[in-house]
């Protein structure tokens, strides 16, 4: 039997169940007479694989309880830490070893499994946490108090040896005060049949289980949060989430029922969501609760020193706040998982918060330090980073490529597309490129107000604001006067003109209300045009005169918009002879114009696709990367707006 891969599997097993574990959190080990594998520290469990592991020499582990350690707690946790890194058989092995791993050599068992399940949670986050553990369990489950670090490690030691004495055995079960669970077993089956009978006990003693309810999220949250944006960050932008359901607005109602949710139960916590929320009960207006917000920011940082990553609002729900689309949604989950236990807690004396003491000593553990920067990720700083992107027609051709690009640049970005089935597929393809960012789709008709107004909304929830808007939805049908009828010509002047002034009349209000919170921050309309916005096309004047018109909307918008350092441009692309807008063995323009007649001479599709590669002196037709250079030089840069560059390979020459 190969006992690393149960491992894995255990550990996957309950790494993928939100109700057992958050955020990667707790850790998981096999050892056998000379080696035990751990965890790694940062490492999740869901996705965990034999390199997530560390191996650690057993005897030297075992050293470290018996060792004595400075008196100074930092010094202490200092010299615990490196004799745990120097326990590991690779030296030369960056992953860190669990800090709990003492405890995990302590217990006599081949396979442990230690988890901060919510229900288990309940009870041990409960001020009746060891009479009724004691009622449900009896006294073989070994209960231990709170602790942290090298002192929670001496304790359950001590513990341990106690209850050695009195049954002969190790416990299987140890209950940890705001700290979860440890299972310890032979093999994993038994690992899970102990685990459930954990859970079914605790929930015998439950009323009912909760029903989670999503309820909607108001549509002025779209002033509210691109505000609480702007104010909360400090050198860029943060991502913000917004939550609502029946258990958050229990908590939100008034103080009270905010003070059983106003602190944190246990480590995790702290790492992910830190130790104080902002609670707002004035939210009669989006006015009132911006304002409120600003006040109490102000106050906070001054006592805690740190923007807070929780933010409750009465009738509205759960702000959480991140450097990164993943941290705010993982502080999101975290934090709706203290509300469930703080709902269950209820059935055991009520909830036990960790104190200011227990905070500020996970707050500022080296150990928790190095977990959150792990969590939070080093990926490298560019233009783009966990930027809020809009892309139109994002679903197939120029639009997802573009949006595949921005991806790729770690931006977050928004698929709006009326192709609901492509728009899945491209969303879920992308989404397998993202690590902290994150990528979304919303079926969208540009040429409807209420469309895009919802599509601004579901951007908001999802992210907190808008830095880029790309208006790329159009459409193209070529033909000339005798071919043209009127409600084409309409339809394609709705998509192309039109739905460029509705995207930005609404993305604008965004812009303009973070631009009302921070004066040095810049944000992009960019809309793709042609090179048919530039100079008129044959037998194309539908396309080519709702093009002309986006360039004469770009400029008037740029006016408008430049007092709020919304920058606007056009980029105005060569032929992308790749997509399906040109290369559709059915509606591409290869058809279409061979059809029309539009090339003379030209009797097939590889006589049409020819005659325009040679009218571009660079000799090929344009693809994303052009369009993408000249997107990131527009955004980089803070000067030009009402601007109609040429991606052309040279076609179109400006004078």
């Amino acid at each position: 039997m190969n006992h690393l891969q149960d491992l894995i599997e255990i550990s996957r097993y309950y790494g993928r169940q939100k109700e057992y574990t958050l955020a990667g959190g707790g850790n998981t080990s096999y050892k056998n007479e000379q080696h035990i594998w751990v965890k790694a520290s940062g490492e999740n469990l869901a996705d965990i694989n034999e390199d997530g592991f560390t191996v650690l020499d057993r005897k030297k582990v075992k050293l470290i309880g018996m060792k004595t350690y400075s008196k100074d707690l930092r010094e202490r946790e200092k010299q615990v830490k490196e004799d745990l890194l120097a326990s590991k058989t690779d030296i030369d092995n960056p992953r860190r070893p669990s800090v709990e791993t003492s405890l995990h050599e302590l217990l006599e068992y081949s396979y442990i499994v230690h988890l901060h399940p919510t229900l288990v949670n309940a009870l041990t986050c409960s001020n009746n946490a060891e009479k009724v553990a004691l009622e449900l369990f009896g006294e073989e489950v070994m209960f231990t108090g709170y602790a942290a670090g090298y002192q929670l490690f001496k304790n359950v030691q001590s513990e341990i040896t106690s209850y050695r004495d009195r049954y002969g055995k190790d416990p299987k079960i140890i209950l940890m005060k705001n700290h979860g669970v440890f299972v310890s077993a032979e093999s994993i089956s038994e690992i899970k049949d102990l685990y459930k009978y954990i859970t079914d006990k605790i929930k015998s003693k439950l009323p009912n289980l909760l029903k989670v309810e999503e309820f909607p999220v108001r549509d002025d949250i779209t002033t509210i949060l691109p505000a609480i944006r702007m104010i909360i960050s400090e050198d860029k932008p943060r991502i913000l989430k917004i939550r609502n359901n029946n258990l958050i607005s229990y908590y939100y109602t008034d103080n009270e029922c905010f003070a059983k949710a106003s602190m944190p139960f246990t480590p995790d916590i702290i790492v992910y969501c830190k130790g104080k929320y902002i609670y707002i009960n004035d939210s009669s207006s989006p006015e009132n609760i911006i304002a409120s917000f600003s006040k109490q920011l102000t106050a906070f940082k001054k006592d805690y020193n740190f923007s807070p990553h929780i933010v409750v609002i009465k009738d509205y729900g759960v702000i959480a706040a991140g450097d990164n689309a993943l941290a705010a949604e993982t502080a999101m989950d975290v934090y709706e998982d203290l509300l469930k236990i703080s709902y269950y807690s209820e059935a055991f004396g009520g909830p036990h918060f960790l104190n200011k003491d227990n905070i500020a000593f996970i707050d500022n553990w080296e150990v928790e330090s190095y977990r959150r920067q792990i969590a939070k990720g080093m990926a490298t700083r560019n233009e783009t980073e966990q930027k809020i992107v809009i892309v139109t027609g994002g679903a197939q051709g120029f639009g997802e490529g573009i949006a595949e690009s921005f991806v790729k640049n770690n931006a977050n970005v928004i698929i709006s597309d009326l192709n609901e089935e492509t728009g899945k597929k491209t969303c879920e393809r992308l989404r397998s490129m993202t690590s902290k960012n994150q990528v979304y789709y919303v079926k969208t008709d540009v040429t409807s107000g209420e469309s895009v107004k919802h599509l601004m909304l579901e951007t908001i929830k999802r992210f907190g604001g808008l830095d880029v808007l790309i208006s790329n939805a159009g459409i193209l049908k070529a033909g000339g006067l005798e071919e043209m009828d009127q409600e084409t010509f309409a339809i394609m002047t709705k998509v192309n003109y039109e739905g460029y002034f509705l995207t930005v009349k609404y993305a604008s209000e965004i812009l303009k209300i973070q631009a009302s919170f921070r004066e040095d921050y810049f944000t992009d309309i960019i809309q793709i045009n042609s090179k048919s916005g530039l100079k008129g096309s044959n037998k194309n004047f539908t396309y080519a005169g709702s093009k002309f018109g986006g360039i004469g909307l770009t400029q008037s918008f740029a006016l408008e918009l430049a007092p709020y350092r919304i920058k606007v441009n056009s980029i105005c692309p060569g032929n992308f002879f790749e997509g399906p807008l040109w290369a559709d063995p059915e509606k591409g323009l290869f058809i279409q114009y061979l059809w029309a007649g539009k090339i003379k001479g030209a009797k097939t599709i590889d006589d049409v696709k020819k005659y325009y590669e040679e009218q571009v002196p660079m000799g090929r037709g344009c693809k994303v990367g052009d369009v993408m250079k000249a997107i990131l030089y527009l955004i980089s840069q803070e000067y030009e707006t009402g601007q109609a560059i040429p991606v052309t390979g040279g076609q179109i020459m400006l004078g």
